[in-house]
């Protein structure tokens, strides 16, 4: 399914399993009572920072290559404000997925298909206070997504502190190509809390919590696992995956920026994930921001990221049916990946007399190194069990032209 192939790509998917049974509840609780409690009191808080997001439009084309797998497409958003306290927006997405992954591979043949993905968006500016409301619907041939997402935004003690709260409800219809009567639904919240501080003149510290309930059909109906089999020409045969139908994430992410006296900045994030399956994830990212004349902005970066993998993944199985779950899809292995990327922008002003106001060019690349501790490639054959270990590069570009009038 391709709508799972490259979830990786658009969120390089996620990231105590001893305190697991505590952290699965415990962040989720402080998050929905602390919705309740700030919507109430935020809503009646006079501050002077709160603006609607600036009229604008943008045209993007991106890029993913590797690991089997090429994604590209058009992306096009377009702001409006309709007064001083409504703005909307619209964004169309296309992937164009062709390809398939190495545990795809293994079992089937490369596909190709397309990703359509339309949102519309309003936000509401009350009593200083941004409000802000999307819905969004994602199809393919065989998988359809709709969520939607409701937003505030409210700054305190002098405009020093800022916090945003979310709240995120979708529905998933999975299918299967091929087989009329293969459908599945899933249901998936989240709840998310963030909290900025400007700490001195140069420094911004912000500490984001986020938690996420899945329900309902929750593997790809295209993957399989692999078990040990004397008798099969390969030393092993291969049969569908199957996952528990819940699931609890959280995480916690730590972020800095400090600005530099010679108009730069760097800045970091430490990132924790853990989830009621067994993974845990680390993300660390540093970056470094600076700028050329009144024009040009360059932003360069890394980023590592390992986890460890789901308590029910195995490369090889010993017997068909040996545990209640088993998973064999990489992204639930041991892995980490590393990645470096660099972002160039330039910005232009437009005379004040034109309808336009100021327009930038944006180029963004990174290259990611993903190595694989127990997932094997079984396409290079080998002995069963101790076939090479995994291990792909890939390229992301992005390039978007913005127009602000």
């Amino acid at each position: 399914m391709a709508a799972i192939d490259h979830h990786r790509y658009r969120t390089f998917l996620k990231e105590l399993r001893a305190q697991r049974r505590d952290w699965g509840y415990w962040p989720g609780m402080i998050i929905r009572t602390a919705l309740v409690c700030v919507l109430l009191f935020a809503i009646d808080m006079e501050v002077d920072a709160a603006v609607l997001p600036q009229d604008r439009a943008d045209a993007m084309h991106h890029s993913y290559q590797g690991g089997g797998i090429s994604i590209d497409g058009p992306s096009i958003l377009l702001r409006k404000s309709i007064g001083d306290s409504l703005s909307v927006s619209a964004n169309y997405y296309v992937d164009s997925i062709s390809g398939a992954s190495i545990d795809v591979m293994a079992t089937a043949s490369p596909y190709q298909e397309e990703r359509t993905e339309h949102s519309v968006g309003i936000d509401y500016l009350h009593n200083k206070t941004l409000i802000s409301a999307n819905f969004t619907n994602s199809s393919e041939n065989d998988f359809e997504a709709k969520s939607v997402h409701l937003g505030i935004q409210q700054d305190f003690f002098g405009d020093l502190t800022t916090l945003s709260l979310g709240y995120s409800k979708g529905w998933d219809e999975v299918g299967k190509t091929g087989d009329d009567f293969f459908s599945q639904t899933a249901d998936r919240y989240n709840y998310q809390l963030g909290l900025t501080q400007v700490a001195t003149k140069n420094l911004i510290l912000g500490l984001n919590l986020e938690s996420i309930s899945d329900q309902g059909y929750l593997n790809n109906p295209y993957r399989s696992i692999r078990f040990v089999d004397p008798d099969a020409a390969l030393g092993y045969r291969f049969e569908t995956e199957q996952y528990p139908d819940s699931r609890t994430s959280n995480a916690v992410a730590l972020t800095a920026n400090y600005y530099l006296p010679y108009r730069a900045s760097v800045y970091g994030e430490y990132r924790r994930f853990s989830d009621t399956w067994g993974i845990d994830a680390n993300t660390v990212k540093l970056g470094y921001v600076h700028t050329f004349g009144n024009d040009w902005l360059l932003d360069v970066r890394l980023r590592s990221y390992q986890q460890d993998k789901a308590d029910f993944y195995q490369d090889l199985f010993a017997r068909s049916n040996e545990f209640n779950f088993m998973a064999r899809d990489k992204e639930l292995s041991t892995f980490s990946n590393l990645s470096a990327g660099v972002s160039l922008s330039y910005e232009f002003q437009f005379s004040p007399q034109a309808m336009l106001k100021k327009s930038s060019v944006n180029l963004e690349f990174d290259h990611i190194r993903f190595e694989y501790d127990d997932f094997r490639d079984v396409t290079v054959g080998g002995e069963v069990g101790l076939e090479p270990l995994y291990a792909f590069s890939a390229n992301v570009s992005r390039f978007y032209l913005s127009v602000w009038f």
